[in-house]
């Protein structure tokens, strides 16, 4: 199993190299200055005064602010290793300017094959949030595990397809029936999964099950083909969907990543606003789930 940055045995991150904050930000400066903003999915609009992207423009474009950005560059902030990925898919940079700024940041760039295996921290987030609908994915966005709240949703059913467990693919390719979103938030689904796929592609370039899977996207799907040429920025890692149950019945959901540090996996939570309908009738639905707590499914895919 691969992992980004090794723990030691007292639960803190490894460095793989000593870290230079200055050279780190040297170099984010010199990308971001040299990075057509046009390159980048950005228009321009009149004569610019500076060169290349603005830093509010590679915060925007990263998910982070420019204050932040500005003391990255001037060596006073210390990136993650997710910082860094943000950073170097906003500028889609090449391999080798990403496994330079990997190791000024003290980071080993990511490579080999995305992996899949659930430990016992995702495990046990599944486990405890019981009556909250949850999944496990891995950086290629397919399912990894599920528990039973997430079930009880009723919507995925398996279709035989090759990428029937790849979140992505049910987006793009082959929808849910009992999985809705208005237009905006479809929206933002879609580059949230768009943007997630660029970032593995680059930290796992050598993954044929991957690059199978982002030939499969762009051959089978124009808005994700347009995504993936020419990315929209990510604003929050969110979206609310609605689901149909087999009764008729439905909830509506708000979903939020969060990073499971280590395994590379994301984790999906799934919840509605306290007190709301919504709340009332999840509870409902999930009250009726059986069997298993964590139920771990197949990656699909050639690999």
């Amino acid at each position: 199993m691969i992992r980004r940055s090794p723990i030691d045995a007292g639960g803190a991150p490894q460095h793989t190299v000593p870290v230079e904050p200055q050279e780190f930000g040297a170099a984010v400066r010199r990308l971001r200055e040299g990075t057509d903003p046009a390159a980048v999915g950005l228009r321009q609009a009149g004569t610019r005064r500076v060169r290349g992207l603005r830093r509010e423009e590679l915060g925007d474009l990263a998910g982070l602010s420019a204050d932040y950005v500005r003391r990255l560059e001037q060596g006073r902030s210390h990136p993650s290793a997710g910082v860094v990925d943000a950073i170097a898919r906003a500028l889609r940079i090449g391999r080798a300017d990403y496994v330079r700024l990997s190791a000024l940041a003290g980071y080993a760039a990511a490579d080999g094959q995305v992996p899949d295996e659930i430990g016992p921290g995702a495990t046990r987030l599944l486990e405890r949030f019981g009556d909250t609908p949850m999944f496990v994915s891995d950086a290629a966005m397919n399912l990894v595990a599920v528990n039973g709240a997430f079930l009880a949703l009723e919507h995925w059913e398996p279709t035989g397809d090759l990428w029937e467990w790849n979140i992505a693919w049910r987006t793009f390719c082959s929808p849910f029936a009992a999985f809705t979103q208005s237009p905006a938030d479809a929206t933002d689904h879609q580059a949230i999964l768009a943007a997630q796929l660029q970032a593995a592609q680059l930290r796992y370039p050598t993954d044929r099950s991957l690059a199978a899977l982002v030939d499969a996207l762009r051959s089978g799907s124009r808005v994700f083909d347009a995504l993936w040429r020419a990315p929209r920025p990510v604003a929050a890692y969110e979206s609310a969907a609605t689901f149909t149950q087999s009764d008729g019945g439905s909830v509506t959901l708000v979903g939020n990543l969060l990073a499971i540090p280590g395994d590379d996996l994301t984790a999906l939570m799934l919840t509605a606003a306290p007190g709301s309908t919504d709340a009332a009738r999840l509870a409902d639905v999930v009250g009726s789930v059986g069997g298993p707590a964590v139920v771990k499914v197949g990656r699909s895919g050639p690999g």
